[in-house]
C-alpha cells in the first residue's frame, strides 16, 4: 500500500510540474499572491486601479477556493486501490490544477487591462528582461484595437 501512495504522489507531482512548465514562457503577475504590494509599487497603480485590483483578487480567491475544494474532495474520495485508479486520479487532478493556472492567467490579463500605456510598456519591458512572453490585456480598449 505504501508503494501505491508514493506512486500516486509522484504521479501527481509530475503532472503538476508539466502544467507549470507549460506556463513558464508566460510573463505572469501572480495576482493575489504574496507580492500584491510589489505590483502596486512597480506599476505605480492609482487608487482606482488599486480598488479594482482588490476586487479582482477577491474574485480570483473565490474561484480558487471552489477548485481547491474540488481537489480536496477528489483526493479524499477517489478510489486509489489500483494503478489504473491512481492514474485516473492524477489525470483528474491535473485538469483541476490546469484550471487554476488558466484562471490565474485570466485574472492577470484583467489586471493588465486596467493599466495605462506607460504601465503596460513597463510590464512588457520587465517581461523581456526576464525572457518571458507578455500577456495580452483583457478588457482594455488597447487590447481590443491592437492585440499583440
Amino acid at each position: 500500500m505504501n508503494h501505491r501512495i508514493v506512486f500516486c504522489v509522484l504521479l501527481i507531482v509530475s503532472f503538476g510540474c508539466f502544467g507549470v512548465q507549460a506556463q513558464l514562457p508566460d510573463c505572469t503577475l501572480g495576482l493575489g499572491g504574496k507580492d500584491t504590494e510589489v505590483l502596486s509599487q512597480v506599476f505605480q497603480l492609482n487608487d482606482e486601479q488599486l480598488n479594482s485590483m482588490e476586487l479582482l483578487i477577491g474574485e480570483l480567491q473565490t474561484g480558487n477556493k471552489v477548485l481547491e475544494d474540488q481537489i480536496k474532495e477528489l483526493l479524499n474520495n477517489h478510489p486509489q486501490s489500483t494503478e489504473e485508479e491512481l492514474i485516473t486520479l492524477a489525470e483528474k487532478y491535473k485538469v483541476l490544477k490546469d484550471q487554476m493556472v488558466a484562471m490565474s492567467i485570466t485574472y492577470d490579463r484583467k489586471l493588465l487591462g486596467l493599466f495605462n500605456e506607460r504601465q503596460y510598456q513597463r510590464y512588457v519591458s520587465l517581461c523581456k528582461e526576464a525572457f518571458r512572453q507578455p500577456l495580452v490585456p483583457l478588457g482594455s480598449v488597447e487590447a481590443q484595437v491592437n492585440p499583440e
